[in-house]
């Protein structure tokens, strides 16, 4: 490739904005070559959704974190291909599913609406502080059976482990520091329910059994450090991504608000238009040509979802933000082997959630015309949501 860089994983102007660069890619550089960081990219939906169903030929066992943390590898179920990750995914489920999620709706609902309670008395507030984080910190620590006392340190330690450092293009010491702290905690947690078993997930991946297989400790650690970044953060920051997305369309928040029933079609048209996952990384198992371009056995391969999801070569007129389009087939939750386990959960916490919230509070207006972005190379969500009552 000869022409300049069109995207760059660590700018911070396409952290802001990062869909006219994807769109760049799309047309001209479909499977670009990321020099700086060693990295390809690909973009179009065609090729990402083959490329993630294709783990023989793009593997996860050295990690799907662009910048992947120490010792996470190969531990969890996003960084395995099968048959490791049909084993850990089985036991996961065995665990994770063991009580249909539909019985957190109304915990859910309890949350947000204090939630609420306490942003109507002030006016003003900050979405993601006051009110993402707060459910799906209070909701993932009752699945998990964390102590309440823990909730501001271990959401703190979970923001720094997904972030990366803009300028060393890369981890730094805090945040390395941060997951492997998690994993500590984790750890104390997985001891003690060895000891004394309780009603919760923690304890349900200690124990879980399918035909005398279990989870080491390892694994069981690794699992639970999964299931809290995910609750803790890439939930919230979903959620906060549809706050954006409903107050940037008010429109189409008047249709959600004249007809619930577009709450469900309104999250997924979310998950594809503003998915806060925007990117994973694969590593090539062999050569492969792709639109004139060699990938070669070993290189880094970067899973652009939130590019591919907007692609009009799948999604008719897609910078158009329709809640009433029921995208099929978006990428929001990943797809192949490692389609997103908790993605039921996503969804209903979500809807119960935010029907809470907007069925009280459904004008509302950003104080900040710039917002600070998560520094990540591969997520993509406000640091804050400071908005007022209208």
């Amino acid at each position: 490739m000869t022409d300049a860089p069109v995207f760059d994983l660590y700018s911070t102007e396409i952290d802001a904005d990062p869909f006219p660069y994807y769109a760049a890619l799309r047309d001209r550089h479909p499977c670009y070559w990321h020099d700086r960081n060693g990295v390809w990219i690909l973009s179009r939906y065609a090729d990402v959704f083959a490329a993630a169903q294709d783990w023989k030929t793009f593997s996860s066992r050295a990690g799907n974190l662009i910048d992947e943390l120490p010792g996470r590898a190969g531990g969890t179920l996003g960084t395995t291909d099968p048959p490791r990750h049909d084993r850990l995914r089985a036991l996961a489920e065995s665990a994770f599913l063991k009580r249909n999620v539909e019985h957190l709706a109304e915990p859910t609902r309890r949350v947000a609406a204090s939630a609420v309670d306490d942003i109507l008395r002030r006016g003003r507030f900050d979405f993601v502080a006051d009110f993402s984080s707060r459910v799906t910190v209070g909701i993932i620590f009752q699945m998990m059976g964390l102590p309440a006392s823990d909730h501001a340190e271990i959401r703190r330690k979970v923001v720094l482990s997904i972030s990366t450092d803009k300028e060393r293009r890369g981890r730094n010491e805090e945040q390395t520091r941060a997951f492997q702290e998690l994993g500590e905690f984790i750890a104390e947690q997985v001891a003690a329910r060895r000891k004394a078993p309780t009603a919760d997930v923690v304890t349900a991946l200690a124990t879980a059994e399918i035909d005398g297989d279990r989870l080491t400790d390892r694994e069981v650690v690794l699992t639970s450090a999964t299931f809290i970044m995910a609750g803790v953060e890439s939930l919230s920051s979903f959620m906060n991504m549809f706050a954006l997305n409903l107050h940037d369309h008010p429109a189409e928040r008047a249709k959600v608000l004249a007809d619930w029933s577009l709450l469900a079609p309104a999250i997924e048209e979310s998950l594809r238009f503003n998915t806060s996952a925007q990117r994973f990384k694969r590593i090539a198992t062999r050569d492969v040509e792709l639109h004139g371009q060699r990938i070669k056995e070993g290189d880094k391969v970067a899973l652009a979802y939130g590019s591919a999801n907007r692609d009009g070569r799948k999604f008719q007129d897609p910078d158009r933000y329709n809640v009433e389009r029921r995208p099929q087939g978006h990428l929001g939750f990943g797809a192949g082997a490692h389609f997103c386990l908790g993605n039921q959960l996503a969804r209903l916490v979500t809807a119960s959630a935010m029907r809470e919230f907007l069925g009280r509070i459904p004008e509302f207006r950003l104080t900040e015309t710039r917002l600070s972005w998560t520094p990540s190379s591969n997520f993509r969500s406000p640091q804050a949501l400071p908005f007022a009552l209208v």
